[in-house]
């Protein structure tokens, strides 16, 4: 199936299922980062979640309690990212995708990332929107540190095959309402 029709399905799917009732509990990727990862020492980048997305924020505020550092992504020119060290006070400005994001700030470079997905395999291939941003940012981060990223998702998102290009970047891990895929 082409990556346009999966989209579209399972958008409307999400859009029907995600009325606010399914989370990701925050112990569960606590959990598989602690057991590798002096979380302390490093910055985790979340997203403002959009679209009947996975809410990441509940998921960022206990990182802040942990004394953990968060960032959120800035959209730039030729379909770029940066992420902005933040708090979830900040003052925010709606960007031309109508997605919230820090109005200023640090730029940094997060260890680890969480994902927005649209669709996922069990390969841990990622479907996103179709731009690119995601696959774009990992792979210049790739260039300069380590990283982990952390696609996060809703279990009826999973689809049997996503089909990948060149430009597409596998994830670490996969977490969902219900499992974790490594």
């Amino acid at each position: 199936m082409l990556k346009s029709k999966i989209r579209k399905k399972i958008l409307k799917i999400r859009e029907n299922k995600n009325k606010g009732k399914i989370h990701i509990k925050f112990n569960k990727i606590y959990s598989l980062l602690k057991k590798k990862i002096n979380l302390k020492k490093k910055i985790v980048g979340g997203y403002y979640p959009v679209n009947y997305e996975i809410d990441d924020l509940e998921i960022l505020k206990k990182f802040i309690e942990k004394k953990v550092k968060i960032s959120l992504p800035v959209i730039k020119k030729n379909y770029r990212m940066d992420f902005i060290q933040c708090s979830l006070e900040n003052t925010f400005v709606i960007n031309q995708y109508g997605i919230p994001e820090p109005s200023d700030g640090k730029v940094v470079y997060p260890d680890i990332l969480l994902v927005p997905i649209v669709a996922y395999d069990r390969k841990l291939n990622r479907l996103g929107y179709g731009a690119g941003f995601y696959d774009r940012l990992i792979k210049s981060l790739k260039k300069i540190k380590n990283i982990v990223t952390i696609g996060l998702a809703f279990d009826f998102q999973e689809v049997y095959f996503i089909p990948v290009s060149k430009y597409d970047q596998k994830l670490d891990y996969i977490v969902t309402n219900k499992k974790i895929l490594k």
